[in-house]
């Protein structure tokens, strides 16, 4: 699958509320009250299938994106990680932390 690669099932699943879920889940639901308003039936009331329907498709788009995000985000850290342990020299740590008025130059205003 294109959408998430096979190294991505190492990685722990997301909770099955998550933000994502329950946003598109919300937003598919009122996809369906929506529906109905425009076609003049009763909001709540008609086509209760379509509401459940849509609203499950919205939490199921919402948790797959979620699990992309989490893989997209662990395979850059993965990558930085690793570029950080090739390079040490890059990323040593000195003895003495500076301050941040010692990194910056004087100020001198020109007029």
């Amino acid at each position: 699958m294109v959408f998430l690669p096979d190294e991505s099932r190492s990685l722990p699943p997301p909770p099955l509320l998550n933000k994502g879920s329950v946003w598109l889940g919300f937003a598919g639901w009122m996809s369906a009250l929506l529906d109905n308003a425009f076609n003049q039936r009763p909001i709540l009331g008609a086509g209760v299938h379509r509401q459940v329907l849509l609203a499950s498709l919205g939490c199921f788009v919402g948790y797959q994106l979620v699990k992309r995000t989490e893989y997209m985000h662990a395979k850059v850290d993965r990558e930085l990680f690793e570029y950080i342990r090739h390079h040490p020299v890059d990323f040593h740590r000195s003895g003495e932390k500076k301050r941040i008025g010692q990194l910056l130059e004087d100020f001198h205003p020109i007029r």
